[in-house]
Parts: C-alpha cells; sequence; structure tokens
C-alpha cells in the first residue's frame, strides 16, 4: 500500500513528513531519558531504526509518523503517529515532545488531529494508545483525548495500560 503522507493543520501547529533535518533532535531525544517510556534510553543506531521505521509504516500501512511544527516560529518540537507492524497489536495512535515543549497542550492538539484524520481518512473503527503506567503525562493526553482504559486488549508491554478511542466519540 503506498500513501500520500499528508499535512495537517490545526490552530497552533503543522504535522508534517519527516524529513533527514529532523533526525538530529529525534536521536537527541530517543538518546535521552526522556524516551524511557519508550523501551529507551536508545543508542544513535536504535534511533534511526525507529525514525527510519516511522517513514517506512507511510508505504506499508498507510500510515505513520508527522513532524509537530509550531507555527508562531516554524521549531520542531516533536512527532505524532500511528504506528503498526509487528510490534503493535494494534493501530496504536503516539506522541512525544522534545524537551521544553509539555504542558503547553501540543500533544493533545496533534494527537487529536491525527486521530481525526485517520478515523476520517483510514476509516478506522478504533485505535489504541500503550502508556507505561509511570508515565501520568501520556496518559493524561489520552484521557484528553477521549481515550478510555482497556483492560482486556492485546498490549506490546504487559504492564501497559490501553486507552481506547473509537470513531464517533
Amino acid at each position: 500500500m503506498s500513501a500520500a503522507i499528508p499535512t495537517l493543520r490545526t490552530e497552533r501547529l503543522l504535522l508534517r513528513a519527516p524529513e533527514m533535518a529532523d533526525f538530529a533532535s529525534y536521536a537527541a531525544m530517543m538518546v535521552s531519558r526522556r524516551s524511557v517510556h519508550m523501551g529507551g534510553p536508545f543508542d544513535e543506531r536504535g534511533a534511526w531504526l525507529s525514525f527510519c521505521q516511522d517513514v517506512a509504516m507511510w508505504p506499508l500501512f498507510g500510515h505513520g509518523a508527522l513532524m509537530i511544527d509550531r507555527l508562531a516560529d516554524s521549531r520542531c518540537i516533536g512527532q505524532v503517529g500511528i504506528n503498526h507492524g509487528p510490534l503493535f497489536p494494534e493501530k496504536e495512535l503516539g506522541w512525544l515532545l522534545y524537551a521544553g515543549f509539555e504542558g503547553q497542550g501540543y500533544a493533545s492538539e496533534a494527537a487529536a488531529a491525527l486521530r481525526d484524520w485517520a478515523f476520517a481518512e483510514l476509516k478506522l473503527p478504533t485505535l489504541v494508545s500503550y502508556c507505561d503506567p509511570a508515565n501520568t503525562a501520556s496518559q493524561a493526553v489520552a484521557r484528553r483525548l477521549g481515550g478510555v482504559v482497556d483492560p482486556a486488549a492485546a498490549r506490546q508491554d504487559p504492564e501497559d495500560l490501553v486507552f481506547r478511542y473509537r470513531r464517533g466519540m
């Protein structure tokens, strides 16, 4: 399946295709302790493989990662994506913000835009977010997005909390 990578715009954000210039900031985040709730910290090779996977999902599944640019200054502040493949039991809505951009509603705004796009364009009936039990910030975002804990859902890690979103909620 080949899919054009969309560009989505919200009130404060531009969600766009990843570019090679994005890798340095992405890698810095993935090799840091900030990635602990995503299986990190990673080495640079692991960060590169993750970045490439995020891009490769577009032609393989028709969805993948988008970088989050703040419209006010065109600064890339993180990433949002729909993950899938052998590491994810279901299509997962995920997000990450670089240091200094948390607590301003950017993750919720970006994730809501991609969730809505996925429901409208891909006609998905449901999406999930896998949250580490210690990652209360991501759990708060999932709840703001309308996610409901689904204790019966398959997990990529047994201890994850799974938040489910349904189309039309």
